[in-house]
């Protein structure tokens, strides 16, 4: 991100470190309001009932817990929008505990019978909508499903309101984790799309102005040495390589991983062309774990690298990248002198380890497999196939 690019949603810490905000922080708040106005309706109920109470004073003494608790769970969540698990967990036991106390508040019959509400009544909703909004779907329904189950066991029985109940705070801890876990991912991924573009907008900022001067330097070396020739006509080859690989640098997308350790594999490899290597790849991202795409990009280095070395003077090489969803396949291929029979198991036995260790080895550790095809002055064609899901775990997102 280029300096002074600011994101929706963060704060700012200095010019190029912003602190990224909890989207959910509207949430947060809603949560936060929901628990103040259950408690003044529990407050009412309490009025309303007290004199037919066991111990009214009792009652009075919870309703002024669920108020000091309303107080400084609004204080925590509002000054930090998630807060320590420990916290959160506390939270959940305090609600648990004020649904208690109504066994030694209201009658047996209240409890029974007549169906008083319990003293929290419907203030015990709040933290489902905690639970929802802290750890999404998952966290919403466990939270609701655990108040339901003590409203069972503080009652004593099941019968349909009760039954009723639970439908409705676990499909609110349900409905709201969901909303959260949307807003979670549409937030990364509009700071994503943000990224991206700044990113874009300063490469072509840079490309213009490496345009303007160092690439209409290094044309105008190499068309000048290859006029003058001998030295200065190798001192125009180089130059027009570097040409090549600066115009592919500043093409090539930025480097990028996403929050789960995604990253595209694309500019890792569009990097490394130059005059006699090719790079061709997909339009569309290719997402990998990030430490794959790092071997990968080191294993194509490699291979390059070779036939730099070994292919002969004025082998050109070509790196074709392929997503075919479940797995990404990699083809290298060069037109060279070619390997002869026997001469990578000769190498090796020679403890020469390259192609054992830098090439095979790095397939073999992300899961994947490599095969060969060569001969004498026919080339070399290297085809790499590694699954989304390897041993290290790798995943990228479709």
């Amino acid at each position: 991100m280029t300096r002074g690019v600011r994101l929706p949603g963060e704060r700012y810490r200095g010019p190029d470190r912003p602190e990224p905000k909890d989207p959910t922080a509207p949430l947060w708040r809603a949560a936060v309001l929901l628990r103040i106005m259950t408690l003044l309706f529990a407050a009412g109920v309490v009025a309303m009932h007290q004199s037919e109470y066991a111990s009214a004073a009792l009652a009075w003494v919870t309703v002024g817990i669920m108020a000091g608790w309303t107080a400084v769970t609004s204080v925590v969540y509002l000054r930090d929008a998630r807060g320590p698990l420990w916290f959160t967990v506390l939270d959940l036991a305090v609600c648990l505990g004020a649904m208690a106390m109504s066994r030694l508040v209201l009658t047996d019959e209240q409890m029974t019978e007549l169906g008083v509400p319990l003293v929290p009544t419907v203030w015990v909703t709040a933290v489902v909508a905690v639970g929802a909004v802290r750890a999404g779907m998952v966290g919403g329904t466990v939270f609701g499903l655990v108040v339901s189950l003590a409203n069972y066991g503080v009652r004593g029985y099941v019968d349909t309101d009760l039954t009723r109940d639970l439908v409705l705070l676990v499909g609110i801890g349900f409905v709201l984790g969901l909303a959260t876990t949307t807003s979670r991912q549409s937030a990364e991924r509009l700071a994503k799309a943000l990224r991206v573009e700044a990113a874009t907008a300063e490469r072509e900022r840079l490309a213009r102005s490496i345009h303007d001067s160092v690439l209409q330097v290094l044309a105008r070396v190499g068309k000048r040495g290859r006029e003058l020739g001998g030295e200065a006509a190798e001192l125009a080859e180089l130059a027009g390589r570097q040409e090549v690989a600066l115009r592919a640098l500043v093409a090539a997308a930025p480097l990028e991983s996403t929050a789960d350790g995604a990253a595209d594999l694309r500019p890792r490899l569009q990097v490394l062309a130059t005059d006699r290597y090719q790079v061709s790849v997909p339009a569309t991202p290719v997402m990998v774990a990030d430490s794959a795409a790092t071997e990968l990009a080191y294993l194509v280095q490699e291979t390059l690298a070779n036939v730099d070395k070994h292919a002969g003077p004025g082998a050109r090489a070509w790196v074709l990248l392929e997503d075919l969803g479940a797995e990404v396949v990699l083809s290298i291929r060069d037109d060279g002198v070619g390997i002869a029979a026997g001469r990578i198991s000769a190498a090796e036995g020679e403890g020469r380890m390259g192609i054992a260790r830098s090439i095979r080895g790095r397939v073999t550790e992300l899961g994947g497999t490599i095969t060969l095809e060569t001969a004498p002055d026919a080339g070399t064609d290297w085809e790499v196939r590694v699954p989304r899901v390897g041993r290290r775990g790798m995943r990228g997102r479709q």
